[in-house]
């Protein structure tokens, strides 16, 4: 096992004027799994094939354990990678593709086929060890490649989105394994995903990376309480955070027709470049209905509720001048710029109605304008 660090690393692709990985300053703890979460094109997959060796590193070192690797060969750096695309040999059993890095190490057939064996009891594959792949399902497909990695016993396991070719529940199923599989093996696991819901249920840690820049790492509970600034805000949760700009007014934050109270210590930190402005954001979650003479309401039109059984969510516009305007929210959202509260399915109002809603002040996440930083 091993401890792996990013320190100050850099990569620039030949013709781009920007770094697509930009002074990462990561540390993975010995025996951690670490996952590395961002949208589509942020830098998540260049950095671990720059841990893998198959990028170069233009600024900056890698260390694996206390070696540094940033100049050493793939095939010598100890590590095995599991990928989106299974990758396994179609004309070779499911034993011989577990097996064959082994083979091309050299190592005898013996240990070969006990490391083989040990590694399809973990991941439930016994039965299937004489089958080719096509006879498998996804699911089984993606354990062998697992069990590739696994009998290599590697320092390091770095997997790329393994999950993407799964359908919705073997991915749900498959994930509670790998989860399980890295805490009985206890080997430095490096996750990349663009799945902020496979972020927050597999790893002991999550780092958010924006545009090659990380934004913020820290246990999911951190990261999901207290998010540093308004994109981690929007990125993790589902349904995603309202976030939304709102002038400020003798300390009050003006939603719509109403006002809310804000934090002094909060309103005293806002600066002359947010413009009179805060960005204010809360968790469905976060907000309850509230009475017609509630202090600290706003009003909001309802445009659409979902009745879940378990749960009810009223998604609406917040009411400005008496009608409902459509929100111009601080950040993309998954609600189409509508707010979204959630609420007990035998509360859920009509459509059409105007309804009062009241944050939880202690849940209410503060943001300044001009650096999207948090506040509170």
């Amino acid at each position: 096992m091993a401890e792996v660090v990013f320190d100050h690393v850099t990569r620039i692709y030949p013709g781009n004027d920007k770094p697509s990985v930009d002074n990462l300053n990561l540390d993975i703890k010995d025996g951690e799994f670490l996952v590395l979460v961002g949208p589509s094109g942020c830098g998540k997959s260049t950095t671990l094939r720059m841990l893998a060796g198959l990028e170069e590193v233009n600024k900056g070192k890698i260390f694996i354990g206390d070696k540094n690797v940033t100049n050493m060969q793939p095939k010598d750096r100890d590590i095995a990678m599991v990928f989106q695309n299974y990758a396994l040999y179609p004309h070779m059993t499911v034993a011989d593709n577990m097996g064959f890095a082994l083979k091309i190490a050299g190592t005898p057939k013996e240990e070969i086929r006990k490391r083989v064996e040990e590694a399809a009891k973990i991941l439930d594959l016994t039965e299937f060890l004489d089958r080719k792949p096509k006879a498998l399902s996804g699911g089984q497909r993606q354990r062998v490649a697992m069990g590739r990695a696994i009998v290599r016993k590697p320092k390091v396991f770095l997997m790329d989105e393994p999950l993407s070719n799964l359908d919705a529940k073997l991915r749900v199923q498959t994930r509670t394994q790998i989860a399980n599989l890295q805490r009985t093996l206890g080997v430095t696991t490096l996750y990349v995903t663009h799945d902020q819901t496979e972020a927050l249920t597999m790893g002991h840690r999550i780092a958010v990376i924006k545009l090659g820049k990380l934004q913020q790492v820290g246990a999911p509970t951190e990261l999901y309480d207290r998010p540093a600034n308004v994109f981690v805000a929007g990125f993790i949760g589902s349904p995603s955070m309202n976030i939304n700009v709102h002038p400020v007014v003798n300390g009050q934050a003006k939603i719509g027709d109403d006002t809310v109270d804000l934090p002094k210590d909060v309103v005293a930190k806002l600066t002359p470049e947010d413009g009179g402005k805060i960005v204010v954001g809360f968790r469905p979650e976060d907000a309850t209905l509230a009475g017609p003479d509630d202090a600290n309401a706003f009003k909001l039109y309802v445009a659409n509720v979902e009745d879940l059984g378990s749960d009810g969510y009223i998604y609406g516009n917040i009411v400005t001048d008496g009608s409902a305007a459509e929100q111009a929210s601080a950040v993309m959202s998954d609600q189409d710029k509508m707010t979204t509260v959630r609420v007990s399915p035998r509360q859920l109002p009509k459509v059409g109605e105007t309804v009062r809603i009241k944050i939880d002040p202690e849940k209410m996440h503060l943001f300044a304008p001009s650096t999207e930083l948090r506040l509170n």
